[in-house]
C-alpha cells in the first residue's frame, strides 16, 4: 500500500494562479505522453506516487491523451483509485476538450454539446465527481465563444469543475474569453500556452502581459520543447528519440546542425548554473513568477526527479539571461 512522503511539502515552491485562491507547484506533471495501454501500469503508477511524494500536486490531462483517446484518463483513474483515495482533496487534477475525440460531428471544437458531453466522459474516465480544472483546449473559428464560456461556466455551476481555463487562446481571444466568464459570474482562472526558450511567442504576441493584466494565471506546455531541451540532442538526433520516429510533434528536419550548435551552448551555460539543460529550461520557464507552474512529463521516476530538481536554482543574473538571448535568437 502507498504511503506518501511525510515530507512531501517540504521543499517544492506553490504560486498563486491569478488573482485567485488556488496555489499551483512550480512544476505540474502533464499525461500528455507515457500513460497508456504501451506502457506498463506499474511504471505509470510509479512516476505519479513519486511526483506526489516531491509535492508535485498537480497532473495535467486532455481527453484525447493516450494513445489512444482516452488512455491517459483511464489510466489516471486506475492509479488514484490504487493510491490516493485517501489523498484526493490534496490533488489538483485537470482535464480539457476541443481536439478530434470521437467521429462526427459532435467529437471536436467548442460546441456545449461537445464540451459537456466529453467532461462526462472524462469524469467516467477518471472515477471522479469533478475535476478541478475544465479547459477549452482550442478556440472554435466557428462556434461563438460566448457558447464555449458557457459551456465551461455551465461545468461549474452543475459541480463538475472547480476552476475553468483555456488553452491555445491568442491575447485577444483570451481577453473575449475572461470578459464572457467575468460577466457569467465564473472567473477565467489559467491559461495554458506552449512556452519554451526556444518559442517565445506568448512574449512575442503579447499573451503574458494580457494575463498579467488580466491577473489570470498560465501553466506553461512543451517548456522542453519536446525534448529538445534536454540532453538527448545534443548529438544529434537518437535512434529512439521522438524526432527519429514519426511523431506529428518534432521531426527529423528540425535538428539542424545549427540548432545542435546552440543546444550545446545552452547546455554549457546550464553547467555554468550546476543544472542539466533540461533543468536550466525549466527554470528559465519559471523565471521571476510570471508563469504559475511549467508541465513536465516523465517516462520513469528518475527522469520526473532530474526536471523537479530545477527548483533548486530559479534564479538568473541579468548576463545570463543577456546570453540566453544571444545564443536563442542568433
Amino acid at each position: 500500500m502507498y504511503t506518501p512522503d511525510p515530507d512531501r511539502y517540504a521543499d517544492m515552491p506553490y504560486r498563486r494562479t491569478g488573482r485567485s485562491g488556488l496555489k499551483l507547484p512550480a512544476l505540474s506533471l502533464g499525461l500528455w505522453h507515457n500513460f497508456g495501454p504501451d506502457r506498463p501500469a506499474e511504471t505509470q503508477r510509479a512516476i505519479l506516487r513519486r511526483a506526489f511524494d516531491l509535492g508535485v500536486t498537480h497532473f495535467d490531462l486532455a481527453n484525447n491523451y493516450g494513445p489512444p483517446p482516452g488512455a491517459a484518463e483511464s489510466a489516471l483513474g486506475d492509479a488514484l483509485k490504487a493510491d490516493f483515495t485517501h489523498h484526493r482533496d490534496e490533488l489538483i487534477v485537470s482535464t480539457k476538450a476541443g481536439y478530434l475525440m470521437w467521429p462526427g460531428p459532435y467529437g471536436e471544437w467548442g460546441s456545449r454539446k461537445y464540451l459537456l458531453s466529453s467532461l462526462d466522459q472524462s469524469l467516467g474516465r477518471l472515477g471522479l465527481d469533478y475535476v478541478d480544472i475544465f479547459y477549452s483546449h482550442r478556440p472554435d473559428p466557428e462556434t461563438p465563444l460566448e457558447e464555449t464560456m458557457g459551456a465551461l461556466h455551465s461545468a461549474v455551476q452543475q459541480g463538475k469543475a472547480l476552476y475553468v481555463g483555456v488553452s491555445n487562446y491568442s491575447a485577444e481571444q483570451t481577453r473575449e474569453a475572461a470578459r464572457i466568464l467575468a460577466e457569467l459570474g465564473t472567473p477565467l482562472l489559467i491559461h495554458q500556452p506552449r512556452y519554451s526558450m526556444l518559442d517565445r511567442s506568448p512574449e512575442d504576441e503579447g499573451l503574458l502581459d494580457t494575463l498579467d493584466e488580466l491577473r489570470v494565471g498560465s501553466i506553461a506546455y512543451s517548456p522542453l520543447e519536446q525534448g529538445l531541451l534536454t540532453g538527448r540532442y545534443l548529438d544529434g538526433i537518437p535512434e529512439d528519440s521522438r524526432a527519429a520516429s514519426d511523431s506529428p510533434f518534432l521531426s527529423a528536419d528540425t535538428v539542424t546542425e545549427e540548432l545542435v550548435g546552440r543546444l550545446r551552448t545552452l547546455n554549457e551555460i546550464a553547467a555554468s548554473r550546476g543544472q542539466s539543460l533540461a533543468q536550466l529550461a525549466l527554470a528559465w520557464v519559471l523565471r521571476g513568477g510570471r508563469v504559475t507552474s511549467a508541465l513536465i512529463g516523465a517516462s520513469s521516476p528518475r527522469q520526473l526527479e532530474d526536471s523537479v530538481a530545477a527548483i533548486g536554482n530559479l534564479e538568473f543574473g541579468e548576463d545570463e539571461l543577456a546570453r540566453i538571448d544571444e545564443v536563442v535568437k542568433q
